[in-house]
């Protein structure tokens, strides 16, 4: 048998690391800590969140003859609870852009700011020169993926639409930096549930009209509520065309319930 030999640092560990116990390199942070709900000062550099508390589900994104519409339910839900129920995941950015936001609700205020930091910016130059969704587009990559290298990432999933010198532009941007446009964009659940019913609509090559593209994506976010527990039937559309941007809503889906009554425990 093995005995049990108790550890001593030789002169090469001298201040190096004990097994077993955390430990701090020269310059990171010796501030305290928190592991669990209990204090652990100077054991640990920052933490950072990997389980994001306050989320929005599905944003759904379509381009149609002359411009874009991004659709999102109104839920921000804590947990599994669902504890807001009216709040508004897309916005107007300027009258050539607008945004929607999956992921941490917290992460997207925090970003809002600066991006309403920039609009104010380009108000008081007065030069008529507005941020282009595509600006923003590539503006968003840079931020998610430095975050994302410095393994503190926002925990969202964003869908950016407009109009880019007279023709719609609709983008996808995730957590890790990693980004593509199409005609056709969803974020969540809705890249499942909602991406076949839009392109069975556009199957063969037809650019959608607006009154298509609304119907379409008042189908998605019904099915999305049917099948997505972290959904609500509530919803708002924005809307960008060649005239302005505009957020339309709150929407209510149809619903009907009648099968339910043919399961058990109902």
């Amino acid at each position: 048998m093995y005995s049990q030999q108790p550890f001593i640092q030789t002169e090469l560990w001298k201040h190096g690391p004990v097994p077993g116990q955390f430990y701090n390199f020269p310059g990171t942070n010796q501030s305290t800590a928190n592991f669990g709900g209990f204090s652990a000062a100077g054991q640990s550099g920052t933490q950072h969140s990997s389980s994001p508390m306050t989320t929005g589900t599905s944003v759904i994104g379509v381009k149609f003859d002359g411009g874009v519409m991004i659709a999102a339910d109104n839920l921000i839900s804590y947990g599994s609870l669902a504890r807001y129920q009216d709040v508004q995941r897309v916005f107007k950015i300027n009258e050539k852009t607008i945004i929607g936001a999956g992921g941490d609700f917290a992460d997207f205020q925090s970003l809002k700011r600066s991006i309403d930091q920039k609009m104010v910016e380009d108000m008081c130059y007065q030069d008529d020169i507005d941020m282009k969704p595509k600006s923003l587009y590539n503006w968003l990559t840079r931020v998610l993926y430095n975050r994302r290298s410095r393994f503190n990432p926002l925990w969202l999933e964003m869908v950016v639409g407009g109009m880019q010198d007279g023709e719609p532009f609709l983008g996808h941007v995730d957590l890790r930096g990693r980004a593509y446009e199409d005609n056709v964009v969803a974020t969540g659940f809705g890249k499942h549930f909602a991406l076949p019913l839009v392109r069975e609509q556009i199957s063969n090559g037809e650019v959608l009209s607006q009154s298509e593209a609304s119907q379409v994506l008042r189908k998605c976010m019904e099915v999305l509520y049917y099948r997505d527990c972290r959904a609500i039937s509530k919803y708002s559309v924005a809307v960008s065309t060649a005239q302005g941007t505009i957020v339309q809503g709150p929407f209510e889906v149809s619903q009907n319930w009648e099968l339910a009554t043919m399961i058990n425990g109902y």
